[in-house]
């Protein structure tokens, strides 16, 4: 079957064997006025897809991500919807109805997060090896230690980091490495679902492309389904399945990749592809399409 075939079956398989499905999601923070992060949101996501969510810094992807796993803080509330998760197994899950207790369980062994900044996510002071061999312990308290330990070293060599950094701390990792253990951390229980914000901010573009095909590579190799955050729209025209273009807490167009691409239909969207110019072909004009300001375009002239 062709890479074009692949797609199109995983693109499709999200309306026949959905693995999680988001019903008009909404999530607001409260304070002197309310905000409505995220507005009636849906969405579903096929077993073993990629599906991509795009759009500016503060459009509420990531209020999206985290209200779905349920990892608001105060001031935010979810005040609509129902994210429900469709198991393997055959059974049905509504996130929303899980008890404390339960949703511990849930996270990391269903669903797993890869969060933004990774030298954010990793505890300083504890040995990476430490914090893999934690999720053991959590989760899986019947494995013995040095099970724990094997089971940390093979889930960093499966991402390309060798097992004897188990030893190392967050610092003495470059900033590919410590994500690469952050995508360990994520798929060490065999997740589901892996949520990824923002995975490749911050990164070289070498280093992102090494990180894009590691994503693809244990996608196939794992069977796990990805909602993929980022700004960067042509960065998910080549990783995702389809795509959901968000703005102002709405999703304002939802398609395959090649579609969206090829036929944009929402004028964000379209400002949105506009945004990246092209290494070749004629020069655009930043300024006509609301990209950068007449100051800024003074500066690059």
């Amino acid at each position: 079957m062709s890479t074009t075939d692949l797609t199109t079956e995983r693109a499709a398989r999200h309306r026949t064997d959905p693995v999680l499905e988001i019903d008009q999601f909404s999530v607001d923070y409260a304070g002197a006025t309310i905000t409505h992060a995220v507005k009636n949101v849906s969405l579903s996501l096929g077993r073993n897809e990629i599906l991509g969510l795009a759009g500016e810094s503060g459009c509420g992807k990531s209020t999206l991500a985290y209200g779905i796993t349920r990892l608001l803080k105060p001031p935010a509330l979810i005040t609509n919807g129902h994210a429900v998760f469709h198991s393997r197994e055959g059974n049905t899950i509504d996130l929303g109805q899980l008890s404390g207790e339960e949703l511990r369980q849930f996270r990391w062994d269903k669903i797993s997060m890869v969060f933004q900044g990774a030298m954010n996510s990793l505890n300083p002071v504890i040995s990476i090896g430490a914090q893999l061999e934690d999720i053991f312990t959590t989760h899986r308290p019947e494995m013995s230690r040095a099970d724990r330990r094997t089971r940390s070293g093979e889930l960093l060599e499966r991402v390309g980091v060798e097992a004897s950094r188990l030893k190392s701390f967050a610092h003495e990792l470059s900033g590919g490495m410590r994500q690469r253990v952050m995508i360990a951390m994520a798929m060490a229980l065999d997740p589901q679902v892996m949520i990824m914000d923002e995975p490749t901010t911050a990164l070289d573009v070498v280093v992102q492309r090494e990180i894009l095909d590691e994503i693809t590579r244990l996608r196939e190799e794992l069977g796990f389904a990805v909602i993929f955050i980022t700004h960067d729209l042509p960065l998910l025209l080549e990783i995702s399945d389809r795509i959901a273009v968000m703005r102002a807490g709405e999703i304002v167009e939802l398609g395959e990749a090649a579609s969206l691409y090829a036929n944009p239909q929402h004028d964000y969207t379209k400002r949105l592809l506009s945004s990246f110019p092209s290494l070749t072909g004629e020069r655009g004009d930043f300024i006509r399409t609301g990209v950068i300001d007449t100051a800024a375009a003074a500066a690059l002239s």
